[in-house]
């Protein structure tokens, strides 16, 4: 038998028990047939106004981390997808495969889609070299950040870390907040901006910055579900979250 609602795909997505944006954003960008279902990890604390907020808050995740997973493979998912950017740029490269590995291997051998390997695919397709970025993160989630396009080898210009003061705080940052910050990491030398932070609510407004900066403006939250979509066949062009779900 086939779900009724999610016969193409389902997706099991792992999100932070904080988080009030990527589920939101995710069911905006639905098509027929796919469907999203939340395993939450649970966050006791959610300070991250300063780097040590910032690593225990990764430290809760990874405590809770085959938790989550074996709630959502109850669901029996056909693919996974990480609703938080933070873990996946962690630690570079290395640290994005070595989280891959170990989505794999909790689920069973399922693939999954990740902010940082989507937002490297995304510049890759695009042909972008020099990159400006966004985050919510305090500096050293900015230096994991700048690491991770680094050595893939990017060239990472201005990043602008919005050092929010809690998990929760991240979905509370204005348009007008992330405007400024999407022009302060801009210049005429910058191929593409990427906005990482999968509780910022970027992907309505990536699509208009696309039009006013003639460049791509990449949304975490669009790039992970672009990737989650076509790794799964779904090639449905959606319109209104950027040119990556629009024209590719």
């Amino acid at each position: 038998m086939t779900d009724r609602l999610g016969y193409r795909r389902k997706f099991g997505v792992i999100a932070p028990s904080t988080n009030t944006i990527v589920q939101p954003e995710f069911d905006m960008m639905r098509v027929p047939g796919v469907t999203s279902h939340y395993g939450r990890i649970l966050i006791r604390d959610g300070r991250i106004g300063d780097d040590e907020g910032m690593e225990a808050l990764l430290e809760q995740i990874r405590a809770s981390m085959a938790d989550c997973v074996e709630g959502i493979m109850t669901m029996q998912p056909d693919y996974m997808v990480m609703g938080m950017s933070a873990e996946t740029f962690w630690d570079g490269v290395e640290g994005n495969r070595q989280f891959v590995a170990q989505i794999k291997e909790l689920s069973g051998g399922l693939d999954v889609a990740t902010g940082a390997e989507a937002c490297e695919r995304a510049l890759k397709l695009f042909g972008a070299r020099r990159i400006g970025v966004v985050t919510p993160y305090t500096p050293i989630g900015d230096a994991n950040v700048r690491r991770f396009f680094t050595e893939l080898g990017f060239e990472v210009g201005r990043v602008k870390g919005l050092c929010c003061p809690s998990a929760v705080s991240i979905a509370h940052v204005s348009e007008q907040t992330l405007r400024e910050a999407i022009i302060e990491v801009d210049g005429p030398e910058v191929d593409a901006i990427v906005q990482c932070g999968t509780n910022l609510c970027m992907t309505e407004l990536a699509d208009e910055a696309e039009r006013w900066l003639g460049k791509p403006v990449i949304a975490i939250n669009a790039a992970t579900w672009w990737m989650a979509l076509r790794d799964n066949g779904i090639e449905e062009r959606l319109h209104g979250y950027g040119s990556l779900l629009r024209d590719h």
